[in-house]
This record gives structure tokens, sequence and C-alpha cells, in this order.
């Protein structure tokens, strides 16, 4: 259980204020918050399995270090997409 809270803590944090919260703030003044709510987390709930599946399959044919160092560059690949605006 541990475990579980400590990525509940940094992803909900990691989450704060990005672009997907705003995206769902912005949704909800259109249509409510409770389809809001509901398409924001059904379309997270998704997404997150689809990384962890992943993440679990990868685990197995790659080291963690390798996994967490490439997430990095890519992350500083998309930021530097953005900040150029071709992203």
């Amino acid at each position: 259980m541990k475990e579980v809270i400590l990525i509940f803590t940094a992803i909900f944090i990691a989450e704060l204020g990005d672009k997907t919260q705003l995206a769902t703030f912005a949704f909800a003044t259109k249509y409510g918050w409770v389809k809001a709510f509901l398409g924001s987390v059904i379309a997270l709930a998704v997404v997150n399995f689809v990384g962890a599946f992943l993440g679990d399959k990868v685990g197995h044919l790659l080291p963690a270090e390798f996994i967490q160092k490439g997430a990095g560059v890519l992350f500083i690949f998309f930021g530097l997409l953005i900040l150029t605006g071709k992203l």
C-alpha cells in the first residue's frame, strides 16, 4: 500500500495545473462538472492503463534505469518542442 500512496502523491503533484487539468476546467465550463469529470477520469484511466501495462512489459526487457533516463530525455524533447512552438 505504501507504493500506491507514493505513486498517487507523485502523480497528483505532477498533474496539478497541467494541460489536462486546464482542459478539464475548460470542458466543465461548457458541459458541466459531471461530464467533464467522467470524461477526464475515463481518459486518464485508459491512458494510464496503457502506460502501466506497457511499462510492465518493457520493464522485463530493459533495465528500469534505462527506461527512466529515456523518459527524461523524451520529456525534455517535448518540452523543447513546446518552447519552440513546434508542438
